[in-house]
This record gives structure tokens, sequence and C-alpha cells, in this order.
């Protein structure tokens, strides 16, 4: 991938990550402050201001360099971790297991509306503008579309690996009986190594790739 590729997959891919893992993110506050903990509003994080959320190196950095060694095959990254304090929780394995879905419930949802987007509103246009406002406005704002739809679903399918701290982790500790619960959540503490592992060899494509396909084919019945 020449430099031109990689600044045109930059400007394509730049919006739809950033959009997607700053949603995620104030969506796991805005429903654990609707549950009854108020730590992610009390720390200013229920905002869509960028600059609140950006983690540089999983919102910058670990994303540029994907794209350069991936050939632009694959984008990812993070934001910095909404504070949760289940303690505030009136039920807390279930309003944590709830407030750890809506991450990738978000994401999905926004998959299906930016598809819904391109779809029905930009394709039906771009057919009916004249060719050079195609080309320089229709095809760029379509190619960020597509984009954002298969960066939503990776992200969503990739957080709901079952190993905590990442969302499906929470959602199994919450669905778990409670001394089964107990004692998978003791693998918190080495979950990111544990996930780091399972990403360098491959494993991880096991869990991913089938969620992301299966994904994609449902939203293809749009």
């Amino acid at each position: 991938m020449d430099f031109a590729q990689i600044a045109r997959q930059i400007i394509i891919s730049a919006m739809p990550v950033l959009i997607a893992i700053v949603l995620h993110e104030v969506s796991h506050g805005y429903v654990a402050h609707a549950l009854g903990d108020p730590t992610a509003k009390m720390m200013g994080r229920l905002t869509l201001n960028p600059l609140a959320h950006v983690d540089p190196f999983g919102t910058v950095i670990m994303p540029l360099m994907l794209l350069v060694f991936t050939n632009g095959q694959f984008v990812f990254g993070y934001a910095k971790p909404v504070p949760i304090n289940p303690v505030n929780f009136r039920n807390p394995r279930r309003d944590m297991a709830l407030s750890a879905a809506a991450g990738p419930v978000t994401n999905i949802l926004l998959a299906v509306i930016s598809l819904v987007t391109l779809k029905f509103l930009l394709m039906p246009v771009s057919a009916m503008v004249p060719e050079s406002i195609g080309s320089s406005v229709m095809t760029p704002l379509m190619l960020i579309l597509q984009a954002s739809v298969v960066v939503n679903v990776v992200l969503a399918s990739f957080n709901m690996i079952p190993i905590p701290p990442l969302d499906g982790g929470r959602v199994l500790i919450g669905l778990l009986p409670y001394r089964q619960a107990v004692s998978y959540s003791r693998i918190e503490p080495f979950g990111f190594l544990i996930v780091v592992f399972l990403i360098v060899t491959g494993i991880a494509n096991i869990f991913v790739v089938p969620m992301v396909n299966l994904f994609l084919r449902i939203l293809q019945g749009f």
C-alpha cells in the first residue's frame, strides 16, 4: 500500500472509527447512570466530545499501525474505558452486564443506521446528481458509510469475546451462577494479556470472524 492509498484509507476510516469507539464508551456510561451509577457523569465522561475519550495508543497509534501493517484490511481501535462502579447498582451483576452489553449493541445499531443511510439515501441521491458531484462528494460519503458498517461490526464482535474486561466477559459473568461468576471474574486482572495472546496466535479469529460474518449476513438483509 503506497502513501496515497494509506492517506485515502485514513480519511475514509478515521471518522467511522472515532464515532464508533466514542459512542461505544458513552453508551456504557449512560446505561450505568440509568441503573444508578453516576460515576461516569461525575467524571465528565457522558459527553460526545472525543477529547474526553481519546486514548493516545488505542484511538490513534494502534489504528494507524493496523492500517499500515494489514494493508488497510483491518482497522480497529478503542477509547479510554468509561469508569463504572458496580457498588452503586441495585443488582451489581445484572446491571454490570447490561452496562457492558450497551457498547456492542450501540455499535450494531450504528452499523444498521450506516447501512440504511447508504442504501436508502446516498445511493438513490448519487444516481440523480451530476457525475462531478457524485465522484467528488457522494462517492467519498458512501465509502465512509461502508467503512462505518465494517468498523462497527468488527468492534462489536471483538468486544463480545467472553474474556473480562471485554464486554462479552462481563456479560458472561452476569449470566453465570454466582459461584461460577466469582471464579471466572478472577481472570480479569490477566484479561488484557489473555486477549493479546488470543490476537497474536490468531485464536481470537475463531470467535471474531464468524461473528463478523454473521452480523454482515444479517445486515445484507437490509
